[in-house]
């Protein structure tokens, strides 16, 4: 229903609240897409469109606020990140646990069982960054550039648990019905 936007201006750059049916504001989304299903992407368009002073956002002068807001963004992203590595590495134990091959659980065998330690390793050593990185944030001492590398890490671990995960799956990893293939399509966009 409101569109955050940033951009120039005669005093700079600034920040505006935008409120759907504003005239001379309108949205296009794109509706078919295999991943970022959750939320709406498209384009915002405006064509001599008036915003009211009252939805200028105080005090977003300059490219601080778009900063500070990416900087945000980028930390929710690197716990984010966690949250589907988790979820991988806990679909593969679990099916790996359940599916049988040669009267034994998958799970047993032990290059199933190096893929999901690797996946837990990964996952543990996301979680320390991020916890580290959230400490930083909490001190006021936290740098734009560990924000933008932890981001870039724990999306990676993410990524790579999705790949791990949907190849432990088998066929079944690219099957709808289970997460990974989803996770995987989504940290690759």
């Amino acid at each position: 229903d409101v569109a955050v936007v940033f951009t120039d201006s005669v005093d700079g750059v600034r920040g505006f609240l935008v409120e759907s049916g504003t005239q001379g504001f309108t949205q296009k989304f794109e509706g078919r897409r295999g991943s970022l299903r959750a939320g709406d992407v498209g384009e915002l368009i405006f064509e001599d469109c008036e915003i009211p002073a009252e939805n200028v956002l105080p005090g977003a002068i300059g490219l601080k606020a778009p900063f500070s807001c990416l900087n945000q963004a980028r930390y929710a992203i690197a716990w984010g990140s966690i949250g589907v590595a988790m979820d991988c590495y806990e679909t593969a134990l679990s099916y790996t646990k359940e599916r049988e091959q040669f009267g034994s659980p998958i799970a047993a065998f032990q290059l199933v069982q190096e893929s999901l330690v690797t996946m837990l390793i990964e996952i543990t050593k996301a979680q320390l960054l991020a916890y580290r990185l959230g400490r930083l944030m909490d001190a006021g001492t936290a740098r734009p550039a560990q924000l933008s590398m932890v981001k870039k890490n724990n999306v990676k671990v993410a990524r790579d648990c999705a790949r791990i995960s949907r190849d432990l799956l088998g066929a079944n990893g690219t099957s709808l019905e289970y997460s990974p293939i989803r996770h995987l399509a989504n940290t690759e966009s």
